[in-house]
């Protein structure tokens, strides 16, 4: 299985709550550069997994014209910034093989991410992302392996 976990991209501050604020006009973009440089990588998404937060819904909508429509997608409540990394690995392992999804996207917020990062692969100090950055583990016999690490600023 590839894992494909994503930060959402930059968002503003001009709004009433965290769960609230937008994308920027560079998040948008940054957002939209990521995913067609992944686009040479990998063809479509078995399973999405989504933030609930504004800010990782718009990612995807922009993600997502970029790649055929996923066999699942789901917004999950746990994807917050403070979620809990164990949970969330648990989750993201149960839904892909509920689904059985060979290629897995995950639109979250970081320090989630990071420590997802070190829940997932063992012995790796939790990364840090930037916006719109993405990580990309790899699943073989029940050991997850890290792969690459790429922001915007990485690929252009």
């Amino acid at each position: 299985m590839q894992l494909f976990l994503m930060r959402h991209g930059e968002a503003g501050y001009n709004a009433h709550s965290d769960r609230e604020r937008t994308l920027t006009d560079i998040g948008r973009h940054h957002t939209v550069l990521m995913s067609n440089w992944l686009g040479l990588t990998i063809k479509e998404f078995d399973l999405v997994l989504v933030s609930p937060y504004l800010r990782a819904q718009q990612s995807w909508q922009e993600v997502s014209k970029h790649f055929p429509e996923p066999h699942k997608w789901i917004t999950l409540d746990d994807l917050v910034p403070s979620g809990d990394p164990s949970r969330v690995a648990d989750l993201v392992l149960a839904y892909a093989e509920q689904y059985q999804a060979n290629n897995v996207l995950v639109i979250a917020h970081m320090p989630l991410l990071g420590y997802l990062v070190s829940e997932l692969v063992p012995g790796i100090e939790p990364p840090l992302f930037a916006t719109s950055g993405v990580t990309l583990i790899e699943r073989a016999n029940e050991r997850n392996s890290l792969v690459w690490q790429h922001a915007p600023h990485s690929i252009s």
